[in-house]
């Protein structure tokens, strides 16, 4: 009888011990899960987009001025993250501005498919070059264009779409550059600049159409 009580509360201490072990885990992982989100510096980048539209694509890309970054995302969670250049005149959406639009944007042509790393494109063609990639923090005269691009159209009329303001009319792109140097910090002439790698990686990973917001954040 003794032996059978021992055996009953040993059990039901077992079960208790369990329970206060899960509730410990639980209560940890909710921990880490808040200190994540309060210090996520993505998390603020997006949050005045709709998570949920997010999530809905299957490709999508978020560029932040301040961090000088590009994030690549699948169905709302970020695959990768490049360093990049934006324009060294600014943000702005005016035409001959030379500065980089903000806003909502989509992919609305890929060109330069299986051009050689470092092509030179002109006019978005390839001239039959291959351009010299400095990779010392020089700026050129030059505003080279180089492997890929992805040519934007802006999807928001007044900000970055319509008369004057036009970022498809302004040729505002992602693409490679020669001046690999000055990757980090903005040095380019209104576009979004990447080393020649990441944006021959990134063109092959997106489709036509992905949507792009580009973020003074």
């Amino acid at each position: 009888m003794l032996l059978n009580n021992l055996k009953i509360l040993c059990k039901e201490h077992f079960k208790i011990n369990l329970v206060l072990l899960f509730s410990l885990f639980f209560l940890i992982s909710c921990s880490n899960q808040l200190i994540i989100g309060t210090n996520n510096t993505f998390t603020n980048l997006i949050k005045n987009i709709s998570i949920d539209e997010l999530n809905s694509l299957e490709d999508s890309i978020v560029v932040s001025i301040r961090e000088q970054k590009l994030y690549y995302l699948k169905k709302g969670t970020v695959i990768d993250e490049y360093p990049i250049s934006s324009s060294k005149y600014g943000i702005g959406s005016m035409e001959n501005s030379y500065k980089t639009p903000l806003g909502r944007h989509k992919v609305s042509e890929k060109i330069g498919k299986e051009l050689p790393f470092g092509a030179v494109l002109k006019g978005r063609k390839w001239t039959g070059s291959i351009a010299n990639i400095i990779k010392d923090p020089i700026d050129t005269d030059l505003d080279i264009v180089t492997s890929r691009i992805l040519w934007l159209e802006g999807q928001e009329l007044g900000l970055n779409r319509g008369p004057g303001i036009d970022s498809k009319e302004r040729y505002i792109y992602i693409h490679g550059t020669a001046e690999e140097g000055l990757i980090g910090k903005p040095a380019s002439d209104g576009c979004i600049r990447m080393y020649n790698s990441d944006v021959i990686e990134l063109f092959d990973k997106i489709p036509i159409n992905t949507n792009v917001w580009i973020l003074n954040k």
